[in-house]
């Protein structure tokens, strides 16, 4: 074997026994789950066939939350919860019962990186509601179409170490629904909007 030839092998031969190249190591921070207490109000108005009005008692419920970060600024954030509200109907006075609500939300959201232990951010996406164990009351019976509707947000992480934060949120829910009570004898055109308030606590990995 001359020179030339054993240069060669020499050069396959380490090619073979280097390492390879190392994968792109994931992000042990682009992943964040929240665990809150919400309040929700409705900010209700509605039209009605027989020129009553619609009133929806506010929630208080557990909610998760759960956000990817794309880099420090934006993330997309969705958020679980199911709350369930008293119906009525004023003028006339008639207890259409109760109906659970379960309106998952998508957000994206914009994080202000100010160097502090104080992150606020704010957000804007979609949400698709979904009525389900509907107690119609005194009425025969009542019925809500589901829907998409659309939510704004603004919050406040404050950060307790690298991992752990508490936060803060807020989040207006812009949803409509038609619903019908005694098959269609009466009618509603509903926007419930409500007013969404957060407390709890974070955790980024």
């Amino acid at each position: 074997m001359n020179k030339k030839h054993l240069l060669c092998a020499l050069c396959l031969g380490g090619s073979l026994l280097a390492p390879a190249p190392a994968l792109a190591e994931f992000d042990p921070h682009d992943w964040q789950v929240r665990f809150r207490a919400i309040s929700l109000t409705p900010d209700e108005s509605s039209t009605t066939s027989n020129g009553g009005r619609i009133k929806a008692g506010n929630a208080v419920m557990p909610e998760l939350d759960i956000t990817y970060f794309f880099n420090d600024n934006f993330s997309a954030e969705l958020i679980l919860a199911t709350t369930k509200h008293d119906i009525g109907e004023v003028a006339p006075n008639i207890d259409l019962g109760s109906v659970w609500v379960l309106p998952p939300t998508l957000t994206l959201q914009y994080h202000f990186n100010n160097k502090t232990a104080f992150k606020p951010y704010v957000g804007a996406g979609i949400n698709y509601t979904i009525f389900y164990g509907e107690d119609s009351g005194a009425a025969a019976d009542i019925d809500y179409d589901n829907g998409f509707g659309y939510a704004l947000q603004a919050g406040l992480d404050y950060k307790l170490d690298d991992h752990w934060m508490l936060n803060m949120d807020v989040k207006k829910i812009f949803l409509n629904t038609d619903a019908s009570v005694n098959n269609g004898a009466v009618t509603a055109d509903v926007d419930l909007d409500p007013w969404v308030f957060g407390f709890g606590l974070g955790y980024r990995f």
